[in-house]
């Protein structure tokens, strides 16, 4: 668990740990991963993640208000689809009128002339003007489509951008607690699928629903133009269209906040699979592993298809009374033609118009369906956003001076990841400058703890904590951590050339000086002997390399950043004995003159430490050297009996 915390913190903290090395500004001097599994804390460890579950339903006004907030500054885009959508809506609205007044004049003109036994013709003077005028208004109609279709894309990417911009600073500002208590897969969903199911709703959804409401209210005031009875009669169709929108909008929001979270928790189980794949296939776990998918992939299609379904079961129940109004429409509106209350223009027209609301109600009805499904995921989104994030670094923070001897106190610390489970209650310790100190204890003794303390991966909830005399408190995060390097039991790599990895803590570094880390760290004979030598590709996983190799890597990188304090976390447990001895010989070069902690299970790897410090429950119970500690004959002497018996 603490391996999970550690592994969060150095992936995420905008001002931390970046998985390895001392990075410029501020980042941890040499990381070689996560701390390993040291630091289990039964009684005080954070909450482990827990599987992904829908979130209490957020009200859609209040996600819709977040939305128009993340969209300042590009808020102009959307004023100008919707101008765009309203003279889109207007030409359209103005088409059917002006074709009633066009078939009304050739029928006139056609009567004319079959009266006055003379065959009729259109031209520019007899009908072809406005018949040019018609086709005018159907392409401005058209040309004003495209621009809202366009500048609605636009501002969709554009906020799905922003949106991931801020995702992307939360996450480094996010408390190692949030890590703990969510699944990496959730996360990732979130800010992928749920922000893509965003951005697609809102370029083919928002302007539509918008479109769709004008374009009806504008076809039932033409309408009305012409006859209030027949528009009444359509009336009653919207009323009834209304209604069971209304009633299944409801539910879609619901059901769409479970479809997202199914989608979560899937991308959970294949993020899984694929990183513990050697872990799984070791304990024969792969059925288990396909059965945990399947049952994740289940529920995705279990939702997704009640969604789907009360989402396109809207358009045949509103099609449904769309037809019966037509028919209705029709009776009345033949016999009103008949009996020489309406001209053919007007009966065409009208009915032109019943189209044009008729098919804004389909439209409606399935489209705030897909806006509840939009809002859901926005939710999710926002969710994160609003998370609480890291103490904020101090206005005037304090300085230390520039050769900081590396002097390192805890004085009565609490501490509990749990505020109601304390695992620290009154440590105190001194580490002077150039000791090197060594933290032993069993699994779950709060060793790795005492780093990420130090570290203000997490912040204490009393007593004080100082490099130098100064409060770490009163450091920012990127002055504290760039004084520390940083080598752990599960070595980070990131995609990269080999030479770029060992100079990750220090860009800078010349070739030169990368080549004589990697001789000092035992590493340079095996980086020659690959085909690329140090412009050799890896990647987070590095499977080319063996585990010990990357271990090298990883404390040549710590060689490079030459930081004032060392943190080693069972650094040489990945290599065999042979490389081990070469490591410690080149490890007592580096930790020489500087301050060092050394988390150990190996104690004959920490006989040589100036000040031991043994740890049970989150307390340290015995302080001293390896001969002060055996004479003891305390906890320390007893475990080094059972490794040594």
């Amino acid at each position: 668990m603490a391996e999970d915390r550690m592994r969060a913190d150095c992936a995420m903290d905008e001002e931390g740990v970046a998985g390895g090395g001392a990075v410029g500004e501020g980042d941890v001097a040499a990381v070689g991963g996560a701390a390993g599994e040291h630091d289990a804390v039964p009684a005080g460890s954070a909450p482990a993640a827990t599987p992904t579950v829908p979130a209490p339903a957020v009200p859609a006004w209040r996600t819709a208000v977040n939305l128009w907030r993340a969209a300042a500054g590009i808020r102009w885009r959307l004023v100008v689809a919707l101008v765009a959508s309203l003279l889109y809506v207007g030409f359209s609205l103005s088409a059917p009128a002006y074709s009633a007044h066009i078939i009304d004049l050739l029928w006139e003109n056609i009567q004319r002339s079959f009266a006055d036994g003379t065959p009729f013709a259109v031209t520019l003077e007899n009908g072809g003007r406005e018949i040019l005028i018609y086709l005018g208004i159907w392409t401005l109609a058209w040309g004003f489509y495209s621009v809202q279709v366009m500048v609605m894309a636009s501002f969709a990417e554009q906020l799905n951008l922003l949106l991931r911009r801020r995702i992307a600073a939360k996450l480094g500002a996010l408390p190692l607690s949030y890590y703990d208590a969510h699944q990496p897969g959730d996360t990732i969903s979130r800010a992928t699928n749920d922000l893509d199911k965003v951005s697609e709703v809102l370029q083919r959804g928002l302007l539509q629903l918008i479109i769709a409401a004008t374009m009806l209210v504008g076809a039932l005031i033409m309408m009305a133009r012409y006859s209030l009875a027949l528009t009444g009669v359509f009336a009653v169709c919207v009323v009834g269209a209304f209604v069971v929108t209304k009633i299944l909008a409801g539910r879609t929001l619901k059901i769409s906040d479970a479809r997202q979270a199914a989608v979560g928790e899937l991308t959970v189980r294949v993020e899984e699979a694929y990183s513990g794949r050697a872990v799984i296939k070791a304990f024969g776990r792969e059925r288990a592993s396909l059965e945990a998918m399947r049952d994740a992939a289940d529920e995705l299609a279990r939702t997704s298809s009640i969604a789907d379904f009360i989402t396109t079961s809207a358009a045949p129940a509103v099609r449904f009374l769309v037809r019966i109004s037509l028919v209705v429409i029709g009776v009345m509106a033949g016999g009103m033609l008949i009996a020489g209350q309406i001209t053919v223009g007007v009966f065409q027209a009208f009915f032109q118009y019943v189209n044009q609301g008729s098919e804004p109600l389909t439209q409606l009805s399935m489209t705030c369906n897909m806006l509840q499904g939009a809002l859901a995921a926005a939710a999710r989104v926002f969710a994160l956003l609003d998370e609480g994030e890291v103490v904020p670094d101090p206005t005037e923070p304090a300085h230390l001076p520039v050769g900081s001897a590396g002097r390192v106190t805890f004085e009565h610390v609490r501490f509990g990841y749990d505020a109601d489970r304390p695992l620290m209650r009154d440590v105190s310790l001194v580490a002077e400058p150039g000791q090197k100190v060594a933290i032993v204890g069993a699994t779950g003794a709060g060793k790795t703890t005492l780093i990420n303390l130090l570290m203000r991966f997490y912040e204490i909830d009393g007593g004080r904590i100082a490099l130098d005399g100064v409060s770490t408190r009163d450091l920012t995060r990127a002055d504290l951590r760039r004084r520390f390097g940083m080598v752990l039991q599960d070595a980070w790599l990131f995609e990269g050339t080999i030479a770029e990895n060992i100079a990750y803590g220090r860009p800078e570094s010349t070739r030169e000086e990368i080549e004589a880390a990697a001789r000092a760290a035992r590493v340079d004979f095996f980086v020659r002997t690959l085909p690329d030598g140090y412009d050799t590709m890896l990647s987070n996983e590095a499977e080319s390399i063996s585990q010990g190799q990357r271990q090298l890597l990883t404390i040549a990188r710590a060689m490079l950043s030459d930081p004032a304090i060392l943190i080693l976390d069972e650094a040489t447990s990945s290599v065999d004995t042979r490389t081990e001895q070469a490591i410690v010989e080149a490890m007592e070069t580096l930790v020489h003159g500087r301050t060092s902690f050394v988390i150990a299970h190996r104690l004959s790897t920490i006989v040589d430490a100036d000040l031991i410090l043994v740890m049970e429950a989150g307390t340290i119970v015995e302080q001293g050297t390896h001969e002060e500690l055996l004479a003891a004959g305390g906890p320390y002497a007893e475990l080094y009996r059972s490794q040594f018996a």
